[in-house]
């Protein structure tokens, strides 16, 4: 707590102490309380670990200023009370440690205390609370938390280089102290040679951490270096002459494995065989691996290979170690490698065993001409086939989707029975049809092979032009013409681009154009506005080679919204804006004034209207010369 550094320090002769306090005062330095603001504050209180004292251990007093003349007891609570580490004698405030800490596992306690009235059980003064500091001793030594147990190090390694071997290592002590500052140094190695030789297979090596404490504590770990054999010795295959049989047009992991001898230390570099091919491979027909468990060579076939008879085939193969050879002469390393030993090698005789080949055809894959629509009963193809263990084969349909050519069983001829329609949907975009036939000899069992042939349909004109979508919209609002696309399935020369005409309608004629009218794609312009409605367009489309065809285009004309949609037609309605209203009142103000005088003279001259009802005149004038009174 170092907030309350400036408190009062009692000193420790002023409160008395034990026997037994005052042999240790060194180790649990007691700081008491002071008073501020009707409050007790009590400092930090220093507990040594580990100390070998008769407990309990009084380690502090409390005390209080208001409890003169009052029955009182402390009571404390918190970190180590609950658990017997920590009490307090309730008369006297005397706080006991009933056993040794150890800050490695805990480095400080924190302890609340009150003092009660006993009478009415109830606190004399605010909570109080103090900090129990466990101080440290060097009590741990270090000790290796990570280690490399052991390691290999290869034969007459140089000095000086590191080896594959690491350690961790750590002290429990206080952190940034002496007791938990250590080195690592090499104690030991067994056996005591100065260095690492053939002649010692494995060494022992002591490692030593130690502290600087007082007293220093220490511990030690032991590697284990295993020496490692160097590739000293070639291997020697354990006979001189092999012989193996295989299947012909098979593929094998293994017809024969071979083994070697090798002085070197087991499973190492320097003992793993490698073996390669020196001669009688030179197509890659055969492979050969190592086996990992064994170390023998393992012969294959890689691929397949057609021998028409048995037929013997001559292999030789060598053998060297994954580790190149190191060899001394006179206690030097030879180092240039024309100087060291050949590779051992041996000879293996293969026999090929023939087997009953599929017939052969001399194309798998060929490539066919026919014009469409050709009458049936033309010959397309004519396979040519051999097989060198049978003279007699048949020939099998085997795909034909659209059930077009039929196959001579006996000597394969293809012979179409329908027409072939290039705008088959069995024919792809490049206008090819395929035909696969197969060829099956009479062997035990029967071999099999396919061709397939590729029909190159040509093209006639043997469809009209049409046009692409038969119904547009004209949004009068937006266009006068519209675009018409046309299209025909034939191919170039039999389509587009076409000619589009207005077929001789009068109506049509007085309606529309084309312009223009050459074209994959023209326009139809309206010659004049065109009321709301539905209009049918005749038109004839002409290819390149004048083949024509008639075709109604739809229009309806219309307002559109967005995405040239047509608007829906309101219902007939009549309305009246402001103005309009402004002027049938303006035409109405006239005759109603009239009407209002008219009416106003009658009620005052009712009987003049009266007499002169039949005259030809509405006007009555004065003898005297004035005007009438009524008008």
């Amino acid at each position: 707590m170092r907030s309350l550094s400036l408190l009062l320090l009692v000193a420790l002769a002023a409160l008395g102490e034990s026997e037994e306090g005052g042999k240790h005062h060194s180790r649990a330095k007691r700081e008491f309380l002071s008073r501020s603001k009707r409050r007790w504050v009590l400092s930090t209180i220093e507990l040594e670990e580990e100390m070998k004292v008769a407990y309990p251990f009084k380690i502090s007093r409390m005390f209080n200023d208001k409890t003169p003349g009052k029955q009182y007891e402390f009571v404390i609570s918190g970190e180590g009370v609950d658990e017997g580490l920590f009490s307090i004698d309730k008369l006297t405030g005397d706080v006991y440690a009933h056993a040794p800490v150890d800050r490695e596992k805990k480095a400080s306690y924190h302890i609340t205390f009150d003092v009660l009235d006993k009478s009415t059980n109830t606190k004399i003064d605010k909570e109080l609370a103090f900090d129990v500091e466990v101080k440290d001793i060097n009590d741990n030594a270090p000790r290796f938390i990570t280690i490399t147990k052991e390691a290999n190090v290869k034969e007459n390694t140089p000095s000086g280089e590191y080896l594959a071997a690491s350690l961790e290592a750590v002290d429990d002590d206080q952190e940034g102290t002496v007791n938990s500052t250590f080195v690592i140094t090499v104690d030991k190695q067994f056996p005591p040679e100065p260095k690492i030789g053939i002649k010692v297979k494995t060494y022992s090596i002591l490692i030593k951490a130690s502290d600087k404490g007082k007293p220093p504590l220490s511990s030690t770990a032991t590697i284990k270096l295993n020496v490692i054999d160097t590739n000293s010795h070639q291997p020697i295959f354990k006979q001189k002459q092999y012989q193996a049989e295989a299947v012909e047009m098979t593929i094998n992991e293994t017809i024969l494995r071979v083994a070697v001898e090798d002085k070197d230390t087991p499973n190492t570099d320097g003992w793993r065989a490698k073996y390669f091919f020196i001669s009688g491979n030179e197509d890659g027909l055969y492979k050969i691996t190592t086996d990992p468990k064994t170390n023998e060579g393992v012969i294959g076939i890689a691929k397949e290979k057609n021998f028409e008879i048995h037929t013997l085939v001559n292999l030789r193969i060598g053998v060297e170690n994954v580790e190149p050879i190191s060899v001394c002469k006179d206690g030097q390393l030879i180092k240039d490698s024309k100087k060291v030993p050949p590779p051992d090698s041996v000879n293996i005789t293969v026999k090929m065993i023939d087997t009953n080949d599929a017939p052969v055809f001399e194309k798998y894959t060929d490539d066919v001409y026919h014009i469409e629509e050709s009458e049936p009963g033309q010959v397309l193809y004519n396979p040519k086939v051999h097989d060198i263990d049978s003279s007699k084969f048949r020939f099998k349909l085997i795909e034909d989707p659209a059930n077009w050519v039929t196959v001579d069983e006996k000597t394969g001829k293809i012979t179409t029975i329908k027409k072939m329609d290039r705008e088959s949907p069995f024919v792809d975009e490049n206008n090819i049809y395929k035909i696969v036939i197969a060829a099956i000899d009479n062997g035990s069992p029967p071999a099999t092979s396919t061709c397939t042939i590729k029909v190159h349909l040509g093209d006639i004109n043997d469809n009209s032009p049409t046009l692409v979508n038969k119904t547009v919209i004209m949004c009068v609002n937006k266009v006068d013409k519209i675009l018409v696309r046309a299209q025909d399935a034939d191919a170039e020369p039999y389509s587009g681009p076409f000619i589009f005409f207005l077929v001789d309608d009068k109506t049509a004629s007085k309606l529309w154009k084309v312009d223009p009218a050459y074209g994959e794609e023209v326009a139809l312009v309206s010659l004049e506005t065109l009321p709301f409605g539905n209009y049918s367009v005749p038109l004839l489309i002409q290819d390149q080679q004048n083949e024509a065809a008639s075709e109604t285009l739809k229009v309806e004309v219309c307002e559109c919204n967005k995405g040239n949609v047509c608007r829906p037609r309101k219902p007939l309605s009549f309305g009246f804006g402001g103005a309009a209203i402004g002027l049938i009142l303006a035409g109405l103000l006239p005759f109603l004034i009239l009407l209002f005088l008219f009416t106003w003279d009658t009620n005052r001259c009712p009987n003049q209207i009266a007499n002169d009802e039949g005259r030809e005149t509405l006007v009555n004038y004065n003898q005297e010369g004035g005007g009438a009174e009524c008008k």
